[in-house]
Order: structure tokens, then C-alpha cells, then sequence
């Protein structure tokens, strides 16, 4: 199985000196001129603002408790986090408010700045595709097609017609995801082997290229597709996976490999197919969010970025391996929670921290983890310190 590795040239001191602007803007936002006025989001609990949370029947009330939302908000939001998600900053960066989910929107809200249709455990597949492989979602029966209906249902108060849909995004950013990553999940912790979700790859990247076309019939003229997180890399897998070879395990961050290696499966196919696209849509800039390695920056070093407390072991969980306990997870009776969680990368073993998702933000406004880069050239830098 051949995979693609993208080399990355360090910053010049031009780059460099926009960087540290950038962290400045992004550690106390304000409105800025900007040439995006909305932003549409798709995803899974990376991105969710809130949606699984609204679910009705949803028994996971987790996210309605502290810890959870502590560090921003102060209280709990039905983000996967203790504070603010990649999309969360991207919309301060722009001067943009935050998305609001979309099972809590009423006639008060501004729809046409935004809306966020992701849940947290949504798949890109269908749920029919899993449950004819016996297996199960516990989190939701929302997935990447029933969002883009929610769109769908949600566009006569955006727009009138299809010309003045086009006009409306020609000036919205459209952000698909992370999604798929639960496509993998869900089946490896249920026990589904490597082999057989490595054969689900093909498919995911089918889903995620249909409704990027879907979106770019409906208008959209930007959208940011990122590719996974190195789920090697999370306390989850760490924990259920614990391994007594050494060699399962790369030298330097102590990730397994095995789950890494799937996941630069998916990045590398979903890029493959989105330069596909971009021939077929040469109008359109799709582009794409390298989470992977803006991500594997601060597990290899993440004493430089300011993680002191390492980027392995969770911030709020359980007693066990790297904080980690399936059957005491954060915000649950026993469970625990750290002192000071901008130091750690980690948050509850399956998600980051608000730190940690600020940096991912800044590498996607500045890049270089972005392809091609993102064209923030009509934002003005300066009025957001």
C-alpha cells in the first residue's frame, strides 16, 4: 500500500511574522474586514457546536456537564472540549460570530452568517452501511447526507433562487468536516479488524466528494476539506490498544502505528480526489486542511508549543493508562479533571483542547497546512490585535 507524504518548507520571515499576528488576533478577537460573510460547517463532535447535545431521545449527557465548556464559555456548550473548536476560531478570526448549531436555530438568529450542521459521532457513511455489518452508532443516526438535508431545508430563508444562492456563497466559507474519522472508529472499537476497515476508505471518500459536489451545485465557492487527526496519536487508542511490542508504537511520539497508518490512507485518497475535483471545478477553490500534520507538530514536540504536561495523557478522565478509563470518562462520577488543560493537548481521550485547537486554526489561516493556501489577503491583520 503506497502512501503520499507531504513535505512542508519552513516559514520565512515574512510567513513568520503573519504567524505570530495571527496568535496574537486569535488570543483576543474583534471584528475585521473580511471578504467571507458566512460559514457553513459539516462535521462530526470535532466541529459541533452543539448539535448532539439538542438531539432529542440523546441519553449523552455528558456534554451537558462540567468540565465540559470551562475554559471560554464556562460552562457547558455541547462542544467536545473545554473551550472553543477549530471552527470557532476561524469564525473570530474573520470577524464572523460563532456558528450556531443548527437544531437550536429560531427566528432571532442571522441565519445568513452561518449555521453548523455537525454532530458529534456522525459518520460520512449512511447508518444502513454499518448496521448491514452489524455495527452500531451509540451517538447519533445523523450522517454527512442528513446534514447536507438539513442544509437543503435550511436554504429558502438563506436564499430565494439558485442564482441568488450563488451570489449569497460566492462569499461564504464552506468547511466539510473533519469527517470520516468515525467511519473508523466506531468499527475498530467495536472490534471490526484493520483489514476490513481499511476497505471502507474508497467509500467514505465517495460520500465526502458527493457532498462537496452537492454544495458546489448549490453555489459554494470555497470549502476547506480537512483530512484526519492522527487517531494513533489519542488516548483512546492508546488505551484500548495497548500493545507490550515496542514496535508497534513510532519513535519520538509513542503514537501506534497501526491506526496512523489508516488514517494517511483516507488523507492520502481524499486528496487524490480532491485534485480530481478541482479539474472538474476549476471555478471553485477546494481546499485542502491538513489536521495531520499541524496536529503531529505538538506530538512530537509538544514541550515548543507550550504543552508541558505532554500530548498523550488526557486533561479530564479516569484513573488508568494516560488518564484514560472507558468506563469513567470525563465529566462522569470519578473522573478527574487537570489543573491547568492549556497544557495539555489532549482533552477527554477522544477529543483536544481549546490550546490545541487554537493551534490547528492558526496553521489553516496561515498555513503552511493548507492546499492550497486559504486567501485571507482581505483581512486585515492589523485591527485584529
Amino acid at each position: 500500500m503506497a502512501f503520499h507524504f507531504q513535505l512542508y518548507l519552513p516559514f520565512n520571515l515574512q510567513v513568520l511574522s503573519i504567524h505570530i499576528l495571527l496568535i496574537l488576533a486569535l488570543a483576543n478577537p474583534h471584528p475585521v474586514f473580511c471578504y467571507y460573510k458566512s460559514i457553513f460547517s459539516f462535521g462530526d463532535s470535532l466541529t459541533d457546536t452543539g448539535n448532539l447535545l439538542r438531539q432529542e431521545a440523546n441519553n449523552h449527557t455528558f456534554l451537558s456537564r462540567y468540565p465540559y465548556g470551562m475554559t471560554y464559555f464556562h460552562h457547558p456548550t455541547g462542544r467536545c472540549s473545554n473551550g472553543r473548536l477549530v471552527v470557532d476560531f476561524i469564525a473570530q478570526y474573520l470577524g464572523l460570530p460563532l456558528l450556531p448549531p443548527y437544531l437550536s436555530l429560531n427566528s432571532s438568529l442571522d441565519f445568513k452568517q452561518g449555521v453548523n450542521f455537525a454532530v458529534g459521532g456522525a459518520t460520512a457513511l449512511d447508518n444502513d452501511f454499518f448496521r448491514k455489518r452489524g455495527i452500531h452508532n451509540q451517538y447519533t443516526n445523523n450522517s454527512l447526507g442528513d446534514q447536507l438535508g438539513w442544509f437543503r431545508e435550511l436554504l429558502p430563508s438563506l436564499c430565494h433562487s439558485s442564482s441568488g444562492c450563488r451570489d449569497s456563497f460566492r462569499r461564504s466559507l464552506f468547511l466539510i468536516g473533519e469527517i470520516g474519522g468515525n467511519d473508523y472508529n466506531h468499527p475498530l472499537l467495536q472490534g471490526i479488524s484493520i483489514e476490513e476497515v481499511l476497505s471502507f476508505v474508497p467509500e467514505v471518500i465517495k460520500a465526502i466528494s458527493s457532498a462537496i459536489q452537492t454544495l458546489i451545485d448549490h453555489g459554494a465557492a470555497t470549502l476547506v476539506v480537512p483530512g484526519n487527526f492522527p487517531i494513533g496519536c489519542f488516548t483512546i487508542y492508546l488505551s484500548r490498544f495497548r500493545s507490550s511490542n515496542r514496535g508497534d508504537y513510532e519513535l519520538g511520539t509513542g503514537c501506534l502505528k497501526w491506526p496512523n497508518h489508516l488514517v494517511k490512507y483516507h488523507n492520502y485518497v481524499l486528496q487524490k480526489e480532491l485534485d480530481r475535483l478541482r479539474k472538474l471545478y476549476p471555478n471553485v477553490s477546494i481546499i485542502y486542511a491538513d489536521y495531520y500534520n499541524a496536529a503531529m507538530r505538538f506530538f512530537r514536540s509538544p514541550y515548543q508549543f507550550g504543552f508541558l504536561k505532554g500530548a498523550l495523557a488526557a486533561c479530564c478522565g479516569g484513573e488508568g493508562p494516560y488518564h484514560y478509563n472507558s468506563s469513567v470518562q470525563c465529566s462522569y462520577s470519578g473522573s478527574t479533571i487537570c489543573e491547568d488543560p492549556s497544557l495539555y493537548v489532549n482533552w477527554d481521550g477522544q477529543h483536544l483542547t481549546e490550546a490545541a485547537y487554537r493551534e490547528i486554526a492558526t496553521s489553516i489561516l496561515v498555513g503552511p497546512y493548507t492546499i492550497p493556501p486559504l486567501d485571507i489577503s482581505n483581512v486585515s491583520l492589523l485591527q485584529n490585535i
